[in-house]
């Protein structure tokens, strides 16, 4: 995606909040730095029976070509190229069932449904995450910098990291949903 696209994207957003009353963040039921740390450590609880959860330190490379077979166009776009999806399209923003989201490029768990939050920006939003399965660095592609993460067992861009989130961490570890897949704690993803 451009910067013009992604510009678009980011004041469409706004205008969605603010015609749909969505400004305000839903709250995460964890109170306390104690409570993330139970989150992060207990992730498993909400793991589907039978899904084979790869570790952080089981690196999965891949060609160009390789990816470019695995993935979507959008999906290799955001995960191989840094790129961004339009605000709002993600069917992940409204997913409310129990489990896991696993990275979409090689399945590491990343994100659990408890630490998911509506953030109003219409890209699926996290106040926390498993502990371990992300890089940063910083991108100085838009107005200044910001801390971008990836995946650490493939490599895949999954979005930014600010500090505007709800308590107690303040995080908003704001993911594209085609850099995601979500898998239920109950049922078929």
């Amino acid at each position: 995606m451009t910067r013009r696209g992604m510009l678009q994207g980011i004041l469409a957003a706004g205008l969605w909040n603010a015609l749909t009353g969505r400004s305000v963040a839903a709250q995460p039921q964890v109170r306390d730095m104690k409570g993330i740390e139970e989150l992060q450590k207990g992730w498993k609880t909400l793991l589907a029976e039978g899904f084979k959860a790869p570790l952080p330190s089981e690196p999965l490379k891949l060609s160009d070509a390789e990816w470019k077979k695995r993935l979507s166009p959008m999906a290799y776009s955001v995960l191989r190229e840094e790129g961004t999806e339009r605000a709002g399209t993600s069917a992940l923003n409204g997913e409310k069932r129990e489990g896991v989201f696993v990275c979409a490029g090689c399945d590491l768990p990343v994100f659990t449904s408890a630490m998911k939050y509506e953030s109003g920006t219409g890209w699926p939003s996290f106040f926390t995450t498993i502990a371990g399965v992300f890089e940063s660095k910083t991108d100085y592609k838009l107005f200044g910098p910001r801390t971008e993460y990836h995946c650490k067992r493939c490599g895949g861009h999954h979005g930014h990291v600010f500090d505007d989130g709800p308590p107690p961490t303040r995080q908003r570890w704001c993911n594209n949903g085609v850099s995601l897949r979500f898998v239920p704690k109950t049922g078929k993803a």
